[in-house]
């Protein structure tokens, strides 16, 4: 027994180890990056009126933060964000169940989410905007057309990878079509689905800042085609950073969720 403590010990901290020096050689190449990016503007190796810098990106971030308008700007572009993964999440699941009850209908239209999945978003953004006008419905439309399609596909295949012996263990016990789908087709789905969220909340941020590119006042898509057309590009760098930093953030929040879901169930 002492030596199998004694071996977990020694598997935890060698585990320990490498989780710090991973997060330390990370840690290395961020810091190693602002300092050669800074450095090479100094010395004019590179443009730094095109390239900005990290002094730049900090004094113009300062600057707009003292104002309040980067923050409006990050809170426009994180609610369309968080509206259009929840639409995207809670449609695709409600159209998967749907497709999984009726064989009939998901027969009909299989081969239209496959189309449809396939088409390049951008190219409908021009007709959204003749459609729903210059505003935030054509940004969320455009958003959720992006995610929710491969959503629909993704999680009613996997309805259908469902064992089928559990399904008739249902059935034999007299349970309904309901049962079995929320007795064994959605918990068995779990994992998948919280899978296909963590691709969601990048394909909203994705298609979101796409939709303010053409068709915003306000959000950090907004501020990167403004800042290039005006020649601000500080605020486009600035713009770039803050939206790693929210991906990041959104992602790093999905896995937690995840970690908390898979404990639940």
């Amino acid at each position: 027994m002492d030596k199998i403590s004694m071996a977990q010990k020694k598997f935890i901290d060698k585990n320990s180890r490498r989780k710090k020096r991973v997060l330390f050689y990370r840690i290395l190449i961020l810091i190693s990056f602002i300092l050669l990016w800074e450095g090479a503007t100094r010395v004019g190796l590179v443009d730094p009126f095109i390239f900005s810098s990290p002094f730049r990106v900090s004094k113009t971030f300062a600057e707009m933060a003292f104002q309040g308008t980067i923050f409006y700007h990050i809170g426009i572009t994180l609610f369309e964000t968080l509206l259009s993964f929840f639409l995207i999440t809670f449609l695709g699941i409600i159209m998967a169940v749907i497709l999984w009850t009726n064989i009939s209908i998901s027969e009909v239209l299989e081969p239209y989410l496959v189309i449809l999945n396939s088409v390049p978003k951008s190219a409908l953004a021009p007709v959204l905007i003749v459609w729903l006008g210059n505003n935030m419905k054509t940004i969320i439309f455009a958003a959720v057309t992006l995610g929710i399609f491969s959503t629909i596909i993704n999680v009613y295949t996997g309805f259908q990878e469902i064992d089928n012996e559990k399904i008739k263990l249902i059935y034999t016990f007299r349970g309904t079509k309901r049962d079995v789908l929320t007795k064994v087709v959605i918990p068995g789905t779990i994992p998948l689905i919280i899978s296909t969220m963590k691709v969601n909340i990048g394909l909203s941020l994705i298609g979101v800042i796409i939709g303010e590119f053409l068709a915003a006042n306000a959000g950090l898509g907004y501020l990167i085609i403004y800042g290039s057309q005006v020649f601000k590009l500080d605020w486009v760098i600035l713009s770039i950073i803050i939206l790693c930093v929210l991906a990041g953030s959104l992602y790093y929040i999905t896995n937690m969720a995840e970690k908390y879901i898979k404990k639940r169930f």
